[in-house]
């Protein structure tokens, strides 16, 4: 599969994260820097998250989470409820990434560089997060060099 590389405006917009542990910390942090209102939902979170300006839900997911969100992201320790969350948002037509499966996201999140205005993003299409992180520290390194 070959993706259409975006970069999208969220500011203001309403984005579901569903899971409170490092990969969905990680994407929440990314979207509120980007200005999305961000709503979590996990019955346990990790202790950083009380100190983000986010909408907090302890409790499990729930199919009607998704309801008005610009984007959601799956990002649970729980194969199942990852795809229960993408499907829901599928049923909808919205955009879903499902951290612990490509092949069911509606879209990717590249490794990403920011310095000021420009920004560059790496991605391997799913198949290796590994290497878009490596192939990101060596631009990063560069830009430093620079």
């Amino acid at each position: 599969m070959t993706y259409y590389p975006v970069f999208l405006d969220l500011r203001g917009k309403r984005v579901l994260v569903v899971g409170a542990g490092p990969v969905a910390l990680r994407k929440t942090r990314g979207l509120i820097e980007a200005g999305a209102e961000v709503t979590v939902v996990a019955p346990e979170a990790l202790a950083e998250f009380s100190a983000l300006p986010v909408r907090m839900l302890r409790r499990p997911f729930r199919a009607s989470d998704v309801r008005g969100a610009a984007l959601v992201f799956a990002a649970t320790n729980s194969r199942q409820v990852n795809r229960r969350v993408g499907q829901a948002a599928g049923r909808l037509g919205i955009p879903a990434n499902v951290a612990d499966a490509p092949g069911e996201c509606a879209f990717l999140v590249p490794a990403r560089i920011r310095r000021g205005a420009v920004q560059i993003a790496v991605s391997t299409g799913g198949r290796s997060p590994r290497l878009a992180a490596a192939l990101r520290r060596k631009i990063e390194s560069a830009l430093e060099d620079a």
